[in-house]
């Protein structure tokens, strides 16, 4: 037998086993997204009466977050890089907390020991004949808390498909939980009249031979129905989901144009349901990457047209963009937004592309607005932003002054609106 093989019969403990080695006060970093290790957390929850302020760390928690909920705060406090669902409240009632931080730095948070990590919750593929697990679905950062934690406890779970890139030798577990257990899934979102015509404006922007990045959500899904004609497209994205696939298979997205990488689809984490995992598992097309290789704007900037494409909250009439808060809210985060529209713009003939439907609250409010809500963050700043697409047309506010931008910008605002902008940018001095 293998020495690695002896290693790994000796390393397997159950959930409640793993568990028993976390202590009060540890910092806990969860795996990302899709790739959260279920057995382990339920377990951990399990143990609240046990312990007393257990960090848990985290970005987008797909799963139902039991430690963030009513009654645990005693036990864990969650540390969230991205507010989601499962944890929105737990922040509201400031039982959680929020670390602003792009998403491409976070690993040199846990390198760096600016957040020492004591103990990461991974969920991994079998391993190979040599020993070796892929992070399947979720590299991201979860291999830098793998590296810098001083106790790595790994749920092992046949489910989760191999990827290429990023992998982790068993010797470097401390325990391990063979589970088997469908992956947590993120069916398509709905998508409506408003963000097919979004998606058919962008898809006017995308160039035969382009690499793009697509965020999460319906308008980036409604972009990929009205790319069909279009001609050796390829990838290099955080992440990328089910419409992606459909794409590959007809044979629209080829990454045969690719500047870097040429040939591969590049991602640093995958969300999608069961069409997306078969797709990608022992796919040899199909790479993840650390987010601090996929997400650097450096990186990014060496593919020839570069394209990103994420969504917003609200645009004000210099061109700020709000992708994260409604109001003073904070209901999500950053992401990688930023470090793509940076490495876009060094991007020979690249494009960032910010889309958001003109309205919200049942057309009741404009999200072209003369200003930012009092209390909302600027999410990509007014220097960085390039295109600002709605239903209603695309604008390209670089080089732009700001008089010019906010004509761009109210000619794609909703019609309702329009006059009441017009109006209130000459009150303000902006017209």
């Amino acid at each position: 037998m293998n020495n690695w093989k002896v290693k790994y019969l000796e390393r397997i403990v159950t959930p409640e086993q793993a568990v028993m080695h976390i202590k009060s006060g540890d910092r806990v970093v969860i795996g990302h997204a899709c790739g959260e290790p279920p057995s382990l957390i339920e377990a951990l929850v399990s143990r609240a009466a046990d312990l007393i302020s257990v960090e848990i760390v985290h970005m987008v928690a797909m799963g139902p977050a039991k430690y963030a909920q009513l009654g645990m705060e005693k036990s864990f406090r969650h540390n969230a890089f991205f507010v989601g669902a499962s944890t929105r409240k737990a922040f509201e009632e400031m039982r959680a907390d929020f670390t602003p931080c792009f998403f491409s730095e976070i690993p040199r948070l846990f390198k760096n020991k600016i957040l020492p990590v004591d103990v990461v919750l991974i969920q991994l593929t079998q391993p190979d004949e040599q020993g070796y697990c892929s992070f399947g679905i979720s590299v991201d950062y979860t291999q830098a808390a793998t590296e810098s934690a001083k106790l790595v406890i790994a749920q092992v779970n046949s489910y989760m498909p191999r990827t290429g890139g990023a992998k982790i030798h068993l010797d470097e577990i401390d325990f391990i939980v063979e589970k088997d257990e469908p992956l947590i899934e993120l069916n398509p979102p709905k998508i409506g009249e408003i963000e097919k015509a979004i998606g058919e404006n962008v898809a006017k922007l995308v160039q035969d031979g382009a690499t793009l990045q697509l965020g999460i959500g319906a308008i980036p899904d409604a972009v990929l129905l009205f790319l069909k004609e279009k001609k050796d497209l390829g990838i290099h994205s955080e992440m990328f989901s089910d419409g992606v696939v459909a794409l590959a298979e007809a044979g629209v997205i080829t990454n045969r144009k690719k500047t870097l990488n040429p040939g591969k689809f590049i991602a640093t984490f995958l969300m999608g349901t069961r069409k997306l995992y078969d797709f990608v598992d022992n796919n040899p097309t199909v790479e993840l990457h650390p987010v601090d290789y996929v997400n650097d704007p450096y990186v990014i900037g060496q593919h020839e047209k570069m394209i990103s494409i994420n969504s917003a909250l609200q645009v004000d009439l210099m061109g700020q963009v709000n992708a994260e808060m409604i109001g003073s809210r904070q209901f999500s985060a950053v992401g990688g937004q930023v470090d793509y529209v940076r490495g876009t713009s060094r991007s020979l003939n690249g494009k960032s592309i910010i889309a958001l439907p003109s309205t919200a609250a049942g057309g009741k409010i404009s999200r072209i607005a003369c200003e930012l809500d009092q209390g909302a963050a600027v999410t990509t700043s007014r220097y960085d932003v390039h295109y600002i697409v709605t239903e209603y047309g695309a604008a390209n506010l670089r080089g732009k002054n700001l008089r010019q931008r906010a004509e761009a910008l109210i000619s794609i605002a909703h019609p309702g609106f329009r006059v009441s902008l017009i109006n209130e940018a000459q009150e303000k001095g902006i017209l």
